[in-house]
């Protein structure tokens, strides 16, 4: 016989050993791979239009509606990643394919802007871009997820430590995307565009090397099974039983393929379950059972659903409108990679009398307001708002995303204030007809714009990978990430048709608008343009708010 003392010890090492796998331990590594996958990605991102514009000779807006375009096919590609993720691969795998492509394309790159032939660059560059796409479209979704997904929710030390991890995941980001900006954005400048593009596809293989150090620390999930199917069987079984009338009848909730009859709105469940909630009641039907579901000897999953599946539908779809209303901010966001830094090269950037900054660095304070801030935010704003509101991260993540919705809308309407500015500096000086020439006006002027951009990532980016992790059904936690990049997306999609539509009705009236002459190319009126959908857009936002419904588990007490 084994004496309990032998047996506590048994127990005892198998939670050691259980423990010693996730958490900070595992996190840090994956943390570290994003890193450098956005040190990479972010140092060709913020310079691109430099490339396009004076090695590629193409013309200003077209230069911005191509890297509008990429980046929108980079951040539409995760919800092909995703669904692989979840589907066939797991995260782990999904992780290390997508690595693996994204090192492709980066040493592709390199290869297009330094040893081919000067006639095969430009198609073999544009190939690369899209390999690059591909990568960050297996990378994007997963990793964020897999790196959450190292925290057990069911340990409250754990659940605490979650819940700061989205600030130091995204300052991790900031730490990898500014310093790109300031030294490789360099190098592409002041060196060679084959040296820059070389560091970059070195980062790249460092982060596959640290991902794969870190193999025997990760907690490791298989394929969930496609995210879709869930849904579409909820929506076929509500829609079968649309005329059914719930009022008296038994309701179904199904566990697998046992079934387990209570009375309306309750039932009896195993383990944690999704509370019912009163929103899009008529998904509820799916749980009926009608005299076809009684009179079967197993469950058509295709007509009957349980209510916590039902409920998950429901959380998928209340997520869409808050999805829609952050596209606006997309939108916004997509400038300072682009009209931003086409704003900077036209004014003074001399750091003392030998040194001029890339007009593309500037992208660095982005960076840094994000590092200065997420401390002060955790450590002062959180405590703060805490004591006056009671909830546990001081205010809610609907509210704080509506900040920084209104910080995004402030944002363009200062930038607008600028630019005026700036074009004023320049018909003073008579420069309105020399796009070339340095307009007498310090660059620092960018700055409040730039602050209040990283201002508003805290308030609306950060919060948005939380909400929808949080708000999602864990088999689905990969298409939530991927759901959030899609913002990145479809708004720079979005930025390109705004584009078109401005310098179509400004050419209508004369005039065309964000032509190749910044200093004649209406940029101001353009941000004010942007300002006004961004108010229209929140006043949208608040309506969407305040009927949101936060996932709450049967038993559990938190609610946003």
């Amino acid at each position: 016989m084994i004496d309990e003392g032998t047996l506590e010890n048994g127990k005892e090492c198998f939670t050691q050993r259980k423990s010693s796998k996730g958490g900070w331990n595992a996190a840090i590594f994956i943390i570290f791979v994003e890193v450098a996958e956005r040190f990479a990605f972010c140092g060709l991102a913020s310079n691109l239009i430099t490339y396009l514009t004076d090695d590629l000779h193409e013309p200003t807006s077209t230069a911005v509606k191509i890297v509008n375009t990429w980046v929108g096919v980079s951040y539409l590609f995760p919800v092909l990643g995703a669904f692989a993720a979840d589907s066939f691969l797991g995260r782990f795998r999904t992780i290390l394919v997508a690595s693996i492509i994204y090192c492709t394309g980066f040493v592709l790159l390199t290869l297009s802007v330094s040893v081919l032939p000067l006639h095969d660059r430009k198609a073999i560059f544009f190939i690369a871009l899209y390999i690059i796409a591909v990568g960050e479209g297996g990378h994007k979704p997963c990793v964020q997820t897999f790196a959450a997904d190292q925290f057990d929710e069911n340990l409250p030390e754990q659940k605490k430590a979650k819940s700061s991890f989205f600030n130091w995941w995204y300052s991790g980001i900031m730490v990898g995307a500014t310093s790109s900006t300031l030294a490789v954005v360099y190098i592409e400048d002041s060196v060679s565009w084959a040296v820059g593009f070389g560091v970059l596809a070195t980062a790249l293989a460092s982060s596959l090397a640290i991902f794969l150090l870190g193999i025997k620390r990760y907690k490791k999930q298989g394929p969930f099974g496609s995210p879709f199917t869930s849904v579409a069987q909820v929506v076929a079984a509500a829609a079968r039983k649309w005329r059914v009338d719930d009022t008296g009848r038994v309701w179904g909730v199904c566990c697998g393929d046992e079934r387990v009859l209570g009375v309306h709105g309750g039932g009896q469940h195993k383990g944690r379950t999704l509370a019912h909630t009163d929103q899009l009641r008529c998904l509820d039907k799916a749980t009926i059972i009608d005299n076809i579901d009684a009179s079967s000897e197993s469950r058509n999953p295709w007509r009957l659903c349980s209510q916590n599946q039902v409920e998950e539908v429901k959380l998928v779809l209340r997520l869409i409108p808050v999805w829609l209303c952050s596209l606006m901010f997309a939108v916004v966001a997509s400038n300072f990679q682009t009209y931003f830094t086409k704003q900077g090269s036209t004014m003074i950037r001399s750091i003392g009398p030998h040194f001029q900054l890339p007009a593309a660095s500037l992208q660095a304070l982005l960076g840094v307001t994000v590092m200065i801030a997420i401390p002060i935010y955790d450590r002062i704003f959180v405590p703060l708002t805490r004591r006056f509101t009671g909830h546990l991260s001081g205010i809610t993540l609907l509210q704080r995303i509506g900040i920084g919705l209104f910080l995004s809308l402030l944002n363009m309407a200062v930038s607008g204030l600028v630019e005026a500015k700036r074009v004023g500096v320049a018909k003073q000086y008579n420069l309105l007809d020399n796009p070339k020439a340095t307009v007498p006006m310090s660059v620092w002027w960018l700055l409040p714009q730039y602050i209040l951009c990283g201002l508003s990532d805290v308030f609306t980016f950060i919060r948005l990978q939380e909400l929808f992790y949080d708000q999602m059904p864990e088999p689905m936690r990969s298409l939530g990430a991927a759901a959030y990049v899609t913002v990145v997306g479809v708004g720079s999609f979005l930025s390109s048709a705004v584009i078109s539509t401005v310098q179509a009705i400004s050419s209508s009236f004369g005039e065309e608008w964000l032509g190749d002459n910044l200093n004649r190319a209406h940029l101001d009126g353009f941000y004010w343009v942007l300002a006004g959908l961004s108010a229209l857009n929140l006043c949208v936002y608040v309506w969407v708010a305040k009927r949101f419904v936060y996932k709450k588990v049967e038993g559990d007490d938190d609610d946003g």
